[in-house]
């Protein structure tokens, strides 16, 4: 028989019938399967896979609802309940929702995830045995990503938030890209584990991305002349391209043809967006 250890699941014996459920055990120690928690019919006679947890009032307890994750494995869970003086809890799967302790939230409340909200969780257990939620390390985050390729380049990303820093914040899409989003690419710090929609606008030499938040002043542009706007953005409004920039050039940059960049470029100067100079395009600012 597995032996009991909480946040796991393990296939246990039948010891007796209680009036609100059974006992099982691993020869050593018995635990309750109540009731409430069987979930179809099984032989008392065959041994029983069941999850291990623990009650409210934290005494052994056992499932045979398997949940999303457990000890050493990690899925994305739903945030249910913000408790600002414990933390916040989320669904595993089973009856009895499971505390992300405040200690591993962020230091401002209001970055807090709200319900909804989802997080890449494992299970962990603290110094008394307790069992709480545990969120997923940036390496195991990596394990996840999948590389973006230049043709990527200015298309729609929505993921959720996984880490948080001063000078911007970091997601994986639900293709499962790496991203970043610069403090100067929102107008808002987002959650930690919010869901965001933003646009991909640079792909990084490591198969990550840069994505931006702001939403697209420029809508009724066609799509080359929103992907050349979009890199310009990026770049703070100028570009070392022009109409006579090498046809390799800009193939390699904005995978289009030479004469669709003229086009587009022609486009963006006919509205005023746009000026060039000594090789290189810049934002016509309003003023000029």
């Amino acid at each position: 028989m597995d032996r009991i250890e909480v946040g796991t699941v393990v296939t246990l014996k039948v010891d007796r019938e209680a009036p609100f459920g059974y006992f099982l055990t691993d020869g050593e120690e018995d635990v309750l399967l109540h009731e409430s928690e069987i979930t179809e019919d099984f032989n008392e006679e065959e041994p029983v896979e069941v999850f291990i947890y623990q009650d409210h009032q934290g005494r052994l307890a056992s499932t045979m609802t398997i949940p999303k994750i457990m000890l050493g494995t990690y899925d994305w869970v739903e945030v249910v309940e913000v408790k600002r003086e414990y933390g916040v809890f989320v669904n595993i799967g089973i009856k009895k929702d499971i505390l992300v302790s405040k200690d591993d939230l962020p230091a401002l409340d209001r970055l807090w995830p709200a319900v909804g909200d989802k997080l890449y969780c494992s299970l962990r257990l603290d110094k008394n045995g307790r069992l709480f939620g545990k969120l997923a390390t940036e390496d195991i985050i990596r394990d996840l990503r999948k590389l973006a390729t230049r043709q990527d380049f200015n298309k729609d990303i929505a993921g959720h938030v996984y880490r948080q820093l001063l000078v911007g914040t970091f997601m994986i899409s639900d293709e499962g890209y790496l991203g970043f989003i610069h403090e100067s690419q929102r107008t808002r710090e987002p959650r930690l584990g919010e869901r965001v929609e933003g646009r991909i606008v640079d792909i990084k030499d490591d198969g990550s991305v840069n994505v931006s938040l702001l939403g697209r002043g420029h809508e009724r542009m066609d799509e080359d002349s929103e992907t050349i706007y979009t890199y310009m953005e990026e770049r703070g409004g100028a570009m070392p391209y022009w109409d006579k920039s090498l046809p390799e050039d800009i193939q390699e940059r904005f995978q289009m043809s030479k004469a669709a960049f003229k086009r587009a470029i022609g486009r963006l100067m006919k509205e005023g967006k746009v000026y060039q100079e000594n090789g290189w395009t810049y934002f016509k600012r309003q003023e000029e």
